[in-house]
């Protein structure tokens, strides 16, 4: 027995056996469904269910809230079908027809942003560039077969190297190594580009949220979108802890000197005494739902931890901010460096 399953608004159809993951089955007859994780946990795979019924073999997916399952979530990573089903699933379809290719890359430059940030930039062979949309990201592929997902924080049209943001987590595998042996000219494979988060187009206007290193794909959408002229207002929130963590902060000013439509809004959720901060505290959602009583004719993108980007669809969507206009990217560990941060590895 199989049952079929349809995707909307794109039309496209496929067969899902019982208990293989709707994700699976997509990706097995070639219809690109939007993935991240693949664990359950990011949200990236996140569908509506219009139609027929679906269930989680292995258990409900941990990074989906109430909020989501009562209005008709689905996580396509994890359910299977239990009927013809019926999904709404705008990426498919909507993304350009871009290759995901499996790269070699040579690590050119190191460099700090903060303590705990590190930015590294990838020199890809001199035959090859990578292809991809503001706002995606790529694997890092380990050695044990185990990879790491980090947004691209150069835009599309930079690309001779590859920028990501990497902020050291206790217990990581891979962040241990780029913060103590990683040297310049280390060799690493990527696999990518990956993920349905990028600009749409649209008449409204923007609002971008993002929480430490979730500005990196943000830092990458705006610098495409200023490299052919802001043509609709943007509205940037960076959340951060301390001064420190806004690592780009400079930067940041200088677009908006430059560039009149965007403006800047840093929030810092505990500022230290010797930041002598005077600017917006608290968490960053709260200071966009503040700001905006009224949601509805702005598109929203959020990048940032799961606590984060749960916290603020719940609160956009009770403002008006309609489904089909909020995007987001949810950074989230992987199981075994959760694992060992439990386990209070360093």
């Amino acid at each position: 027995m199989t049952y079929q399953v349809t995707v909307q608004p794109s039309g496209h159809t496929f067969q899902a056996q019982p208990n293989e993951t709707l994700l699976e089955a997509g990706l097995r007859q070639g219809v690109a469904l939007p993935y991240g994780c693949r664990g359950g946990m990011c949200g990236a795979c996140a569908a509506t269910v219009l139609s027929g019924q679906v269930h989680y073999p292995s258990g409900d997916p941990q990074g989906l809230s109430a909020d989501d399952a009562q209005r008709g979530k689905a996580f396509l990573c994890m359910a299977a079908a239990l009927s013809d089903v019926e999904i709404n699933a705008p990426q498919v379809g909507a993304t350009p027809d871009i290759e995901v290719k499996t790269l070699p890359v040579r690590v050119e430059t190191m460099r700090k942003l903060a303590d705990d940030v590190m930015e590294l930039t990838l020199k890809l062979p001199a035959s090859e560039r990578l292809r991809f949309l503001a706002g995606q990201y790529v694997d890092i592929l380990l050695k044990d077969g185990k990879r790491r997902g980090f947004s691209l924080a150069n835009a599309p049209f930079d690309d001779q190297l590859l920028a990501l943001h990497i902020r050291h987590v206790p217990g990581g595998q891979f962040t241990g190594q780029v913060f103590s042996t990683m040297q310049p000219k280390a060799l690493l494979r990527i696999e990518g580009p990956l993920g349905s988060f990028y600009i749409r187009d649209s008449a409204h206007p923007l609002i971008l949220i993002g929480g430490g290193t979730g500005f990196a794909p943000l830092k990458s959408m705006l610098e495409q979108m200023m490299q052919h002229g802001l043509e609709r207002p943007v509205h940037l929130y960076w959340g951060a802890r301390a001064k420190a963590d806004l690592y780009l902060d400079d930067l940041v000013k200088s677009w908006v000197a430059e560039y009149p439509l965007l403006t800047y809004v840093p929030v810092l959720s505990e500022p230290l005494t010797a930041d002598g901060w005077q600017g917006r505290t608290g968490w960053v959602h709260e200071a966009v739902a503040s700001d905006f009583a009224d949601l509805a004719g702005y598109d929203v993108y959020l990048s940032g931890p799961p606590p984060m980007v749960n916290a603020a669809k719940v609160a956009f969507l009770a403002q008006g901010l309609p489904d089909a206009q909020l995007f987001y990217d949810s950074f989230e560990y992987s199981p075994d460096t959760v694992q060992a941060m439990q386990a209070g590895q360093a």
